[in-house]
């Protein structure tokens, strides 16, 4: 039998008994929300250049990832177990290149009018769209690696704005500049 949980801190997806369970949001009222994540995938210079000249044998990186990383975010309650099903409004999922070191920023923001937050979107977005570039590029550099992958920024609800104090890999990056694809 399952202890039960200290009454302080209440985790909100542990009831009295100690045990999972989905939180009940039914009360709460619909307000406008907005996530924003990000993460890096560091990896050689020769290995970026193949994204920046579109030369990767398995297609176009970007458009792969970037696509990867919102179908992500709309199927997160399948992912994440607890995770409300939410009737996401947008997302995107962007790429920003690092000369030095070498490698690529994503940044994903997810919007929804609804009953709860949307971080757990946002962060599904930057990790499967990190894990698509990987999936794609595997084969010239299996060394390459994921970074700081967080929430930057949050709106709405109860809690209203949060917004990481410290800045986001991308700032701390002078050699970085917008990617296309």
């Amino acid at each position: 039998m399952p202890k039960a949980v200290p009454s302080s801190p209440r985790l909100s997806h542990i009831n009295e008994k100690g045990e999972a369970n989905m939180v009940d949001v039914s009360e709460k009222d619909v307000t406008h929300r907005i996530a924003r994540a990000e993460g890096f995938v560091a990896m050689t210079a020769e290995t970026l250049a193949m994204i920046e000249t579109g030369t990767a044998k398995k297609g176009d990186v970007l458009a792969t990832a970037r696509i990867a990383g919102i179908m992500a975010a709309k199927k997160t309650s399948e992912l994440i177990p607890l995770c409300h099903p939410l009737p996401i409004t947008k997302a995107t999922v962007d790429f920003t290149i690092s000369a030095e070191p070498p490698g690529l920023h994503v940044a994903a923001e997810v919007k929804v009018a609804g009953q709860t937050g949307v971080e757990m979107e946002a962060l599904t977005a930057v990790s499967v769209a990190c894990l698509t570039i990987y999936d794609m590029l595997k084969a010239v550099d299996k060394a390459m690696h994921f970074e700081g992958i967080r929430l930057i920024e949050k709106s709405g609800g109860r809690s209203g704005h949060w917004r990481a104090s410290d800045p986001s890999l991308l700032g701390a990056r002078p050699s970085a500049k917008k990617a296309k694809s």
